[in-house]
């Protein structure tokens, strides 16, 4: 009998053997994270205009009476706020997961490469020309407009010579970003709808209502879902497409995939939250960093790192100059920004 080489059999060895993960990290962020998480919106729910005490919570949760009117006031008003931003959190973290897995784009996010503004537009479109829209058909619009940003941002992107690079990708939804907002800006004031979309301009979780949490609920879960069954085939995409091709992996469709589970989940965070930017830029890098480059612990992960910066977000907007409340947005802008211009030096090569 003739041996192996054993050179040749390392060789051979699969990619996904060598990729550098964390288990350990993910579990402890999956469940000290839920736990904080948790804790947190507690918190969030006692405070606000009229502070409350944890056990007036824990009693209003388990107990729910409506003729005291400090029940009513977490119920109605607290509740679906405080759920909401972890929903919109987990949306727009795991949606910057994806893309940055897909594109191999570190600077990928879904408020950079206009999804966000393009669902911005759509929601001005909406209340301009079709007034009592009911909350389903306003996400239908919300995800049409994200995909009309990602269909303009990759359309001038890839018109250069020198290809779709990192930084040419971020240059176009910078471009596609500000042209969507300024139309988004002139429907506004020509239709005299300003004050009806400056709530979602502003980005903020204070008219969440449960019928909003109902309707979106069910299309979050179906993408997070959605998710984690090609996240394997997304961490072959970040090692390459022709690693992931020579695998035998379909990476036209695990694309288009990818892309139908970020419209739906940018779309409906847009339409509840606003263009809040950034967050999914921030989050799966400070992930990847903690659990390594596995997208099935990244993704979950991500989510519930996302769901704990909105809630923290939404607190601090709500406890800094009380009674009044700052944008969440210009908070997750404090961070994300110096962050963008870190990532941005580092590509800086790539332009």
């Amino acid at each position: 009998m003739i041996p192996q080489d054993s050179s040749a059999s390392q060789n051979t060895e699969s990619p996904t053997a060598k990729i550098h993960t964390r288990p350990w990290a993910a579990t402890l962020i999956l469940i000290g994270g839920t736990i904080l998480l948790v804790l947190s919106m507690a918190l969030s729910v006692s405070f606000g205009a009229a502070s409350i005490k944890l056990g007036v919570v824990w009693e209003a949760i388990f107990n729910f009476n409506p003729d005291i009117n400090q029940h009513q006031i977490i119920w109605e008003i607290r509740l679906p706020r405080i759920l909401g931003g972890a929903m919109v959190g987990a949306c727009f973290a795991v949606a910057g997961a994806i893309m940055q897995g897909m594109t191999r784009n570190p600077l990928a996010d879904s408020g950079l490469l206009g999804l966000n503004a393009g669902a911005g537009f759509a929601l001005a479109i909406c209340f301009a020309f079709f007034p009592g829209l009911s909350y389903m058909y306003i996400i239908m619009y919300c995800f049409l407009g994200a995909g009309l940003g990602v269909l303009l941002v990759y359309g001038f992107g890839a018109a250069s010579k020198s290809g779709l690079t990192p930084l040419r990708l971020v240059l176009a939804g910078a471009a596609v970003t500000a042209m969507l907002s300024a139309f988004s800006e002139g429907i506004a004031l020509y239709y005299r709808v300003g004050q009806d979309i400056a709530f979602w301009t502003a980005g903020g979780v204070a008219g969440t209502k449960w019928s909003q949490l109902e309707i979106m609920f069910p299309w979050v879960v179906l993408a997070l879902i959605g998710g984690l069954i090609i996240s394997r085939s997304i961490t072959l995409l970040s090692l390459g497409e022709e690693i992931a091709m020579g695998l035998g992996q379909r990476t036209g469709l695990i694309k288009l995939v990818g892309l139908v589970v970020v419209l739906i989940l940018a779309g409906t965070a847009v339409s509840i939250v606003g263009a809040v930017g950034f967050v999914g830029l921030i989050i799966p890098h400070l992930t990847r960093k903690l659990v390594g480059v596995d997208y099935r612990w990244i993704i979950p992960c991500s989510a519930v790192l996302g769901s704990l910066l909105i809630v923290f977000a939404d607190l601090a907007a709500r406890m800094i100059n009380p009674p009044y409340e700052m944008p969440i947005g210009a908070l997750v802008a404090l961070i994300g920004v110096p962050f963008f211009l870190y990532l941005a030096r580092k590509e800086r090569r790539a332009l």
